[in-house]
Parts: C-alpha cells; structure tokens; sequence
C-alpha cells in the first residue's frame, strides 16, 4: 500500500492511501509497529485515507501508540495537500469521525476549517458540570503548580493552562498528571500557553496517545479559542510551536480556521498491509 510520509510543522504522519480498497483494517499493534521511530516508518499518528460517499476521502487517525482519535489538525492538512495536489489544488473535503471538514491550498500554505468548538463541560468531554472557561483543577508537579485551565474539544477534547513561561516548564510530568485526572473520562490534550501579545502565543502541547509533539493543530485551535474567552488575544493568532507556527482565526461564524505550512518527507510502499472493502 502507497504511504506518505509528511509532516506540518514538525507533527509528523505517515498517510496511507486505501481508497482503493475502501476502508484499513488496521489493528492497534499494526499501528503502534508503523509509528515506532525505532524499527517503523516512524510518526506522531498513522492516517489512512479511505473512500466517503460524502467527501473526497475518509480519514481515519491512529495515535503512535495505536489508540484510534476522532480529528487532527495537522493531519488534515497533510492530507487535503494530497487531494488538492489531485485536484489541481481545488478546495477539498474530508470526512473524519468528527465531521467534514473543508480545506484549501495557497502554493504550500494549507487551510482547514475545523469547525465550531464545543465549549459545554458535557462536551469536552468532562465527569462533572464545570465552568469550562476557568476548570476548579489545579496540578501540583513540585516546582511547577498550575491551576484554572480553559476547556473545549475541537474535535478532540484540550484542557489549555496558561503560564509565564512555556519554555522551562515540565511539559511531560504535568501532561501525565492532567491527563490521569478522573475529571477526563476520555482522557485529554494538555497545552501550555504562554501569551506573547494579542496576537501571537506560544504553545506546548502534550497529546493523548502521542506525548509531547512538535505541533498539534487541534490544540492551537483550542488554545486561540479559550485565550479569546478569556480576553487574552484578539481572533486572529499567529501560534508559535515546537516545530513551526500556525495561524488561527476563530471568525466571527463561530468556525476555527487553521493554515500553515506543510511538508512531503517521502514516499514509499508498505506491502504487509492488507485493506479490505467497507
């Protein structure tokens, strides 16, 4: 099976094509194998792309440590960069476990529209009614202590703590300890955001399934959305992460809008995969 090997802003993914076959059945140890940076392909997430009745590809989306997610910011990129390279760089449409999602391409600048983010404590989701936009947690990591995080889900759910200084912080041991937190039944992605002016941010992700990634697009979504709520930043932010810099605009619809730039590393066959027709 054709596979790509991309990435956007250094959150990187290994695309494979299925939509001959119509669907992957993929199983978590195939995905856990095809992600191992040591003896795989090596990746942040597996993305197969299948047929859709109401799209021009379906996107299914494995986590490097095989879970199965629901969105993917910079994935959806890398793979609306494959459709528009397909149709004459037209806008496309991808379906994903989320809903569709619409994207267009300038030269090698790609935008998604993510959607409306889902800002209810039952959508996130959470175990108890809370105020999404100020959470009653606070997580004590020794020398680090952070309280108050805003919530959402776009797409995936996001808690977003925001600190003094992104940089020092002990990203890993707190993204561990948030995400044990009985208060995500489904666990969450835990950014770290530390504002730079009304529109800029910088921002450190720790995702579900993946650790800490070079960039999460979904997250820089959730981060411009709950700093705007909390009168932090305007609309429009230039997000500056590990591996690059994305530009959010929560429009005046409602709708997320993420562009940034994105890379084909490689190409290549993985013959030991096998798709059958769903």
């Amino acid at each position: 099976m054709r596979y790509f090997k991309m990435n956007g802003c250094g959150n990187d993914f290994v695309v494979l094509d299925a939509r001959a076959a119509g669907a992957l059945q993929l199983s978590s140890e195939q995905a856990r194998a095809i992600a191992d940076r040591q003896n795989g392909a090596g990746c942040d997430q597996v993305i197969a792309m299948e047929r859709s009745i109401r799209a021009d590809a379906f996107m299914r989306i494995w986590n490097a440590d095989g879970s199965e997610v629901a969105a993917c910011g910079n994935g959806a990129r890398c793979v609306a960069w494959i459709l528009t390279e397909e149709s004459a760089n037209g806008p496309v449409k991808i379906e994903t476990r989320a809903g569709l999602l619409r994207a267009e391409r300038a030269e090698t600048a790609v935008t998604v529209d993510m959607g409306s983010p889902l800002l209810k404590w039952e959508e996130v989701p959470m175990s108890r009614q809370m105020d999404t936009n100020s959470l009653d947690l606070t997580i004590d990591a020794g020398l680090a202590i952070l309280s108050s995080p805003a919530a959402c889900n776009m797409g995936n759910p996001h808690v977003t703590f925001f600190v003094e200084q992104a940089d020092t912080l002990p990203v890993a041991l707190l993204g561990k300890r948030v995400q044990a937190e009985a208060l995500f039944p489904e666990s969450v992605n835990v950014g770290f955001a530390q504002i730079l002016d009304q529109s800029h941010m910088r921002l450190r992700v720790y995702e579900r399934g993946a650790g800490l990634t070079k960039a999460c697009g979904t997250g820089a979504c959730a981060a411009v959305v709950n700093a705007h709520r909390r009168g932090l930043v305007g609309r429009t932010v230039e997000v500056e992460l590990d591996g690059g810099k994305l530009t959010i605009v929560w429009g005046d619809d409602d709708r997320v809008r993420m562009t940034g730039p994105v890379e084909l590393e490689s190409t290549g066959d993985l013959p030991m995969l096998h798709a059958n027709g769903g």
